[in-house]
């Protein structure tokens, strides 16, 4: 498994697995599924977009981008997406690695997830052994698909001192 830049010939399956997210809607902020078109503006306005690849297909990706402007413009944010029948492989962490490594090349000072959904224990946990430090709880701060509330639990981490 390497994780890579992206190129074109990878987005119908990086639409598929990002999909897959938003319509479990447990983890992305997004509501709406990208098509072909808006899947290439997506993916194409970050910073940086890798994807985890093995023999050709993708199993996982993620973006990279600002998180602020200006004053906070050295701070970045992540997403990241495994496809479903591909989690628990450790996949996650391979991407989570990389985009440290990426967001110190684009010269980001500090990495920061801004909704980290409660629930998500196997996200957290990978995050907290990584070294990421929670910042506190924000209550009922995401709107679940059946349209309850769940807690969000910002975190970041120090790509380089400031």
């Amino acid at each position: 498994m390497k994780i890579r830049e992206y190129n074109e010939k990878d987005l119908t399956e990086m639409i598929r697995i990002w999909n897959e997210v938003v319509e479990e809607g447990t983890a992305f902020p997004q509501e709406e599924e990208l098509d072909a078109e808006t899947g290439r503006k997506f993916f194409g306005s970050q910073t940086y977009c890798a994807v985890a690849e093995d023999e050709g297909r993708i199993y996982g990706l993620y973006i990279l981008h600002p998180n602020n402007v200006g004053r906070c413009g050295h701070i970045c944010n992540a997403s990241y997406a495994v496809s479903r029948e591909s989690r628990g492989k450790h996949i996650g962490e391979m991407l989570v690695k990389d985009c440290i490594v990426r967001g110190r090349e684009k010269g980001f000072g500090i990495l920061q997830f801004n909704a980290v959904v409660e629930s998500n224990i196997h996200a957290r946990h990978l995050y907290e052994r990584l070294g990421f430090i929670q910042l506190g709880v924000i209550p009922g701060g995401f709107r679940m698909k059946d349209g309850s509330y769940e807690n969000i639990c910002p975190y970041y981490f120090i790509l380089k001192e400031i």
